[in-house]
């Protein structure tokens, strides 16, 4: 049996792409998760997965993750309005932009707004009042929270930025709670700050995207396999304010990984010289399941568009890239890392 640990990265709607790479695994019956670090996306990814798993073992997680992305897909707020400039099909976020098209029925003209208006930041979510209300909160709330928080299955791991300190803070065990979920999914340009325990939290991947730590546990296998959302190369150097603004995106969200990744190259080289005596630290054999070029088609946009043509899209370059990656590497979990990080750091 091969043991290994998922680290699944945040990135909104592209998180269906880290649903499709555990859906490919699961056809892989000598394979066990024993562990699962996720942030934003990727924790509700996990929180599907060790749910369903706890319920109904291997199908139980297909079907609690189909169900999670179907609830995101199709909107969790019919019967609100058409917003003008928003496609019609991106219902989960109609909550949001209820007071946009208000103010623009009002006045009876019309005012386009896309996703990337807000992720300018030109309006708070505060701004509301209460007709704001967290679009996720529905398809979070449907995980039994009891089976997500079960002893069984892959142990849960959910990282979520400290609003107050700026310290990444991980949840796990019983503490991965409904509101612990929201608190690692929570773009501060799109949600209001979740609370739990008297403290107030962002989206986890401010912090750590995911967080590593967790996963060097002795107990736990050395292979790390990380699910990444956000490309780190771009060929091109971007020009236009959208461009710009969808590469600070994406190397915002890598810093904190690769800020990890250096780490443990360095704890790695201090082994490999003898520095350290064997089994003192954890030598960690990293992994990559990526679609880079996929993702460089793609943008901050889509991350908060989750259609029903884009989610299937996804999840079908998730299994194609998990298949990739167990066709090419299967035989080298608990053997050898997959990743040159020696060479990404050179």
């Amino acid at each position: 049996m091969r043991r290994i640990n998922l680290a699944l990265q945040g990135g909104g709607a592209h998180g269906a792409f880290t649903w499709g790479v555990l859906d490919r695994l699961l056809d892989e019956e000598d394979l066990e998760i024993a562990a699962i670090s996720g942030t934003s996306a990727g924790a509700l990814n996990g929180a599907a997965f060790k749910s369903g798993m706890a319920q109904g073992g291997r199908e139980g997680a297909r079907a609690t993750m189909r169900a999670l992305w179907e609830r995101v897909g199709r909107g969790a707020y019919d019967g609100l309005p058409d917003v003008p400039g928003l496609p019609p099909t991106a219902e989960w976020m109609r909550a949001f932009f209820y007071p946009f098209d208000y103010a623009a029925r009002l006045a009876e003209t019309v005012m386009p707004v896309t996703p990337a208006d807000i992720a300018a930041q030109v309006f708070s979510p505060y701004d509301w009042g209460p007709l704001w209300k967290n679009p996720l909160e529905p398809a979070v709330l449907a995980l039994d929270i009891d089976n997500v928080c079960a002893d069984a299955g892959p142990q849960l791991f959910v990282a979520a930025t400290n609003v107050h300190t700026g310290k990444v803070r991980v949840f796990s065990g019983a503490q991965v709670t409904h509101q612990a979920l929201l608190a690692s999914a929570c773009l501060p340009t799109f949600f209001r700050a979740v609370e739990v325990a008297g403290e107030f939290y962002w989206d986890g991947g401010y912090s750590a995207n995911p967080a590593l730590h967790p996963l060097y546990d002795p107990a736990l296998p050395d292979d790390v396999v990380i699910v990444s959302l956000n490309p780190q190369y771009r060929p091109e150097v971007p020009q236009t304010s959208q461009e710009i603004m969808n590469r600070i995106n994406e190397v915002s969200f890598n810093a904190a990984l690769l800020r990890d990744l250096r780490a443990i190259a360095f704890v790695k080289r201090l082994i490999a010289e003898g520095h350290v005596t064997k089994g003192a630290m954890k030598d960690v054999l990293v992994h990559f399941i990526a679609d880079d070029r996929l993702m460089r088609e793609l943008s901050v946009r889509t991350k908060v568009s989750p259609t029903p043509d884009l989610i299937e899209r996804l999840f079908r370059s998730g299994r194609r890239a998990a298949g990739r990656f167990l066709r090419a590497h299967g035989q080298d979990l608990n053997k050898t890392a997959t990743v040159d990080l020696a060479a990404m750091f050179s």
